[in-house]
Protein backbone atom coordinates (compact mmCIF):
# COMPACT_ATOMS: atom_id res chain seq x y z
CA UNK A 1 0.00 0.00 0.00
CA UNK A 2 1.26 3.35 -0.75
CA UNK A 3 0.91 6.38 1.39
CA UNK A 4 1.47 10.22 0.35
CA UNK A 5 5.26 11.58 0.25
CA UNK A 6 4.74 14.35 3.14
CA UNK A 7 3.82 11.05 5.12
CA UNK A 8 6.78 9.22 3.90
CA UNK A 9 8.41 12.44 5.08
CA UNK A 10 7.34 12.89 8.14
CA UNK A 11 8.46 9.57 8.98
CA UNK A 12 12.05 9.90 7.24
CA UNK A 13 12.69 12.92 9.48
CA UNK A 14 12.72 10.85 12.82
CA UNK A 15 14.98 8.38 11.21
CA UNK A 16 17.93 6.91 13.18
CA UNK A 17 19.39 3.67 10.32
CA UNK A 18 22.97 4.95 9.88
CA UNK A 19 24.89 6.48 12.06
CA UNK A 20 24.56 9.30 9.96
CA UNK A 21 21.41 10.59 12.64
CA UNK A 22 24.07 11.24 14.94
CA UNK A 23 25.81 13.97 13.69
CA UNK A 24 22.36 16.08 11.41
CA UNK A 25 20.91 19.05 12.21
CA UNK A 26 17.69 17.67 10.55
CA UNK A 27 17.20 15.46 7.85
CA UNK A 28 16.97 16.94 4.00
CA UNK A 29 14.20 14.62 2.37
CA UNK A 30 13.65 16.51 -1.03
CA UNK A 31 11.69 19.47 -2.38
CA UNK A 32 9.62 20.48 -5.28
CA UNK A 33 6.79 19.02 -7.34
CA UNK A 34 5.17 15.73 -6.17
CA UNK A 35 3.94 14.68 -9.51
CA UNK A 36 7.09 15.80 -11.19
CA UNK A 37 8.24 14.40 -14.35
CA UNK A 38 11.87 15.47 -13.91
CA UNK A 39 14.04 14.60 -10.64
CA UNK A 40 17.53 15.73 -9.62
CA UNK A 41 19.50 13.21 -7.46
CA UNK A 42 22.69 14.47 -5.98
CA UNK A 43 25.01 12.59 -3.67
CA UNK A 44 24.29 14.33 0.17
CA UNK A 45 23.52 17.38 2.17
CA UNK A 46 26.26 19.95 2.69
CA UNK A 47 26.37 22.81 5.58
CA UNK A 48 23.67 24.71 4.28
CA UNK A 49 21.46 21.76 3.12
CA UNK A 50 21.85 20.25 6.81
CA UNK A 51 20.96 23.28 8.56
CA UNK A 52 17.63 24.54 6.40
CA UNK A 53 16.60 20.76 5.63
CA UNK A 54 16.48 21.62 1.98
CA UNK A 55 18.35 20.33 -0.65
CA UNK A 56 20.50 22.27 -2.83
CA UNK A 57 20.13 26.14 -1.06
CA UNK A 58 23.96 26.78 -1.26
CA UNK A 59 26.04 28.16 -3.87
CA UNK A 60 25.57 24.99 -5.71
CA UNK A 61 21.72 25.34 -5.58
CA UNK A 62 21.88 28.54 -6.62
CA UNK A 63 23.78 27.62 -9.54
CA UNK A 64 21.00 24.99 -10.42
CA UNK A 65 18.48 27.40 -10.08
CA UNK A 66 19.63 29.21 -12.43
CA UNK A 67 20.20 26.36 -14.68
CA UNK A 68 16.81 25.31 -14.49
CA UNK A 69 15.89 28.59 -15.46
CA UNK A 70 17.84 28.46 -18.53
CA UNK A 71 15.35 26.03 -19.47
CA UNK A 72 12.55 27.44 -18.26
CA UNK A 73 11.88 25.20 -15.05
CA UNK A 74 11.34 26.47 -11.65
CA UNK A 75 12.89 24.80 -8.59
CA UNK A 76 8.96 24.44 -7.81
CA UNK A 77 8.27 22.33 -11.44
CA UNK A 78 11.03 19.68 -10.44
CA UNK A 79 11.85 17.33 -7.33
CA UNK A 80 15.36 17.88 -5.56
CA UNK A 81 16.39 14.88 -3.32
CA UNK A 82 19.60 12.84 -2.60
CA UNK A 83 21.19 9.24 -2.23
CA UNK A 84 21.24 10.27 1.34
CA UNK A 85 19.37 12.20 3.15
CA UNK A 86 22.16 13.13 6.13
CA UNK A 87 25.24 15.08 5.73
CA UNK A 88 28.07 12.61 6.04
CA UNK A 89 30.41 14.72 8.30
CA UNK A 90 32.99 16.93 6.52
CA UNK A 91 31.28 16.30 3.42
CA UNK A 92 33.07 12.77 3.07
CA UNK A 93 31.31 10.61 0.42
CA UNK A 94 28.96 7.92 2.51
CA UNK A 95 29.34 5.03 3.66
CA UNK A 96 28.22 1.76 2.25
CA UNK A 97 26.12 0.85 5.43
CA UNK A 98 24.85 4.20 5.13
CA UNK A 99 23.73 4.28 1.62
CA UNK A 100 21.83 0.95 2.18
CA UNK A 101 20.12 2.71 5.00
CA UNK A 102 18.65 5.62 2.54
CA UNK A 103 18.10 3.49 -0.43
CA UNK A 104 14.93 2.43 0.34
CA UNK A 105 13.59 6.07 0.90
CA UNK A 106 15.12 6.72 -2.33
CA UNK A 107 13.00 3.57 -4.03
CA UNK A 108 10.00 5.07 -2.20
CA UNK A 109 10.15 8.46 -3.71
CA UNK A 110 10.58 7.53 -6.90
CA UNK A 111 7.73 5.22 -6.56
CA UNK A 112 5.43 7.71 -5.54
CA UNK A 113 6.95 11.43 -7.69
CA UNK A 114 6.66 8.80 -10.44
CA UNK A 115 9.55 10.81 -12.90
CA UNK A 116 9.84 10.03 -16.00
CA UNK A 117 13.19 11.47 -16.69
CA UNK A 118 16.04 11.51 -13.55
CA UNK A 119 19.06 13.42 -13.95
CA UNK A 120 22.21 12.39 -11.76
CA UNK A 121 24.45 15.32 -10.40
CA UNK A 122 28.19 14.30 -10.67
CA UNK A 123 30.23 10.88 -10.19
CA UNK A 124 28.19 9.21 -7.27
CA UNK A 125 24.67 9.62 -7.68
CA UNK A 126 25.61 8.39 -11.25
CA UNK A 127 27.55 5.73 -10.44
CA UNK A 128 24.69 4.49 -7.80
CA UNK A 129 21.90 5.33 -10.07
CA UNK A 130 23.23 3.37 -13.46
CA UNK A 131 25.79 1.05 -11.69
CA UNK A 132 28.33 2.01 -13.72
CA UNK A 133 32.78 2.18 -12.97
CA UNK A 134 32.74 5.10 -15.87
CA UNK A 135 33.21 9.16 -14.57
CA UNK A 136 30.99 11.56 -15.37
CA UNK A 137 32.47 12.81 -18.06
CA UNK A 138 32.01 9.33 -20.20
CA UNK A 139 28.73 8.93 -19.55
CA UNK A 140 27.10 12.78 -19.36
CA UNK A 141 25.92 14.35 -22.72
CA UNK A 142 23.55 11.36 -23.50
CA UNK A 143 20.07 9.76 -22.49
CA UNK A 144 20.27 6.34 -20.44
CA UNK A 145 17.37 4.11 -20.47
CA UNK A 146 16.63 3.30 -16.57
CA UNK A 147 12.97 1.03 -15.51
CA UNK A 148 11.36 2.45 -18.08
CA UNK A 149 12.32 6.20 -17.57
CA UNK A 150 15.67 7.87 -18.86
CA UNK A 151 18.12 9.40 -16.75
CA UNK A 152 20.73 11.78 -17.98
CA UNK A 153 24.26 12.24 -16.15
CA UNK A 154 25.68 15.60 -15.91
CA UNK A 155 28.09 17.80 -13.82
CA UNK A 156 27.60 18.07 -9.73
CA UNK A 157 26.91 21.83 -9.88
CA UNK A 158 29.40 21.99 -6.68
CA UNK A 159 32.12 20.40 -9.26
CA UNK A 160 31.58 23.21 -11.54
CA UNK A 161 32.09 26.07 -8.88
CA UNK A 162 35.50 23.92 -7.45
CA UNK A 163 36.63 23.90 -11.10
CA UNK A 164 36.76 27.60 -12.71
CA UNK A 165 33.24 28.39 -12.60
CA UNK A 166 31.88 29.42 -15.81
CA UNK A 167 35.12 29.91 -17.92
CA UNK A 168 35.78 26.15 -17.14
CA UNK A 169 34.83 23.35 -20.38
CA UNK A 170 32.74 21.70 -17.46
CA UNK A 171 29.99 24.96 -17.42
CA UNK A 172 29.77 24.71 -21.60
CA UNK A 173 29.09 20.98 -20.74
CA UNK A 174 26.44 21.34 -18.19
CA UNK A 175 24.72 24.12 -20.26
CA UNK A 176 24.80 21.15 -23.52
CA UNK A 177 23.00 19.10 -20.71
CA UNK A 178 20.67 21.20 -19.56
CA UNK A 179 19.85 21.59 -23.26
CA UNK A 180 19.19 17.91 -23.77
CA UNK A 181 17.08 17.92 -20.72
CA UNK A 182 14.80 20.15 -21.85
CA UNK A 183 14.88 18.44 -25.56
CA UNK A 184 14.29 15.03 -23.48
CA UNK A 185 11.35 16.36 -21.55
CA UNK A 186 9.40 18.32 -24.62
CA UNK A 187 9.71 15.13 -26.78
CA UNK A 188 8.43 13.04 -24.00
CA UNK A 189 4.05 12.32 -24.86
CA UNK A 190 1.94 14.29 -22.23
CA UNK A 191 -0.37 11.55 -22.04
CA UNK A 192 2.48 8.33 -21.37
CA UNK A 193 1.01 5.52 -19.70
CA UNK A 194 2.61 4.05 -16.36
CA UNK A 195 5.18 1.54 -16.72
CA UNK A 196 4.41 -1.97 -15.92
CA UNK A 197 5.82 -3.72 -12.17
CA UNK A 198 9.29 -4.68 -12.09
CA UNK A 199 10.81 -8.00 -10.65
CA UNK A 200 11.85 -6.69 -7.41
CA UNK A 201 14.15 -8.41 -5.55
CA UNK A 202 13.22 -10.59 -2.58
CA UNK A 203 14.36 -7.93 0.17
CA UNK A 204 11.69 -6.19 0.97
CA UNK A 205 11.43 -2.75 0.24
CA UNK A 206 8.66 0.16 1.29
CA UNK A 207 7.77 -0.16 -2.24
CA UNK A 208 8.63 -0.50 -6.02
CA UNK A 209 9.72 1.35 -8.63
CA UNK A 210 7.43 0.56 -12.07
CA UNK A 211 9.23 -0.25 -14.80
CA UNK A 212 8.71 -2.52 -17.93
CA UNK A 213 9.48 -6.24 -17.62
CA UNK A 214 12.71 -6.97 -18.32
CA UNK A 215 13.84 -10.54 -18.06
CA UNK A 216 15.86 -10.89 -14.82
CA UNK A 217 16.21 -7.68 -14.63
CA UNK A 218 18.29 -6.32 -11.02
CA UNK A 219 16.51 -4.80 -8.01
CA UNK A 220 17.99 -1.54 -6.64
CA UNK A 221 19.17 -3.98 -3.89
CA UNK A 222 21.01 -6.05 -5.83
CA UNK A 223 22.64 -2.57 -8.31
CA UNK A 224 23.30 -1.24 -4.56
CA UNK A 225 25.55 -4.65 -4.19
CA UNK A 226 27.23 -3.58 -7.33
CA UNK A 227 27.76 0.08 -7.00
CA UNK A 228 29.44 0.04 -3.18
CA UNK A 229 32.39 -1.68 -4.80
CA UNK A 230 32.86 -0.03 -7.91
CA UNK A 231 35.92 2.12 -9.07
CA UNK A 232 36.44 3.91 -11.48
CA UNK A 233 38.09 1.96 -14.68
CA UNK A 234 40.23 5.28 -15.69
CA UNK A 235 40.69 8.84 -13.97
CA UNK A 236 38.34 11.39 -14.43
CA UNK A 237 40.64 14.64 -14.08
CA UNK A 238 37.84 16.73 -15.78
CA UNK A 239 35.84 15.89 -12.37
CA UNK A 240 38.76 16.28 -10.06
CA UNK A 241 37.49 13.86 -8.02
CA UNK A 242 34.28 15.93 -6.75
CA UNK A 243 31.20 14.36 -6.27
Amino acid sequence: MTRPLDEVAADAAGCTKCRLAAGRTQVVFGVGDPNADLMFIGEGPGFHEDKQGEPFVGAAGQLLTRMLAEIGLTREAVYINNVVMCRPPGNRDPQPDEIEACTPWLIERISLIQPRLIVTLGNFATKFVLATPLGITRVRGAVHEWHGRKVIPTFHPAAILHGGGEKSKQFTSLQEDFALIKATLDSMPTDAAAPAEPTMPPTPLPAPIPAPARPSAPGITERLATVIRLEPELPDPDQLGLF
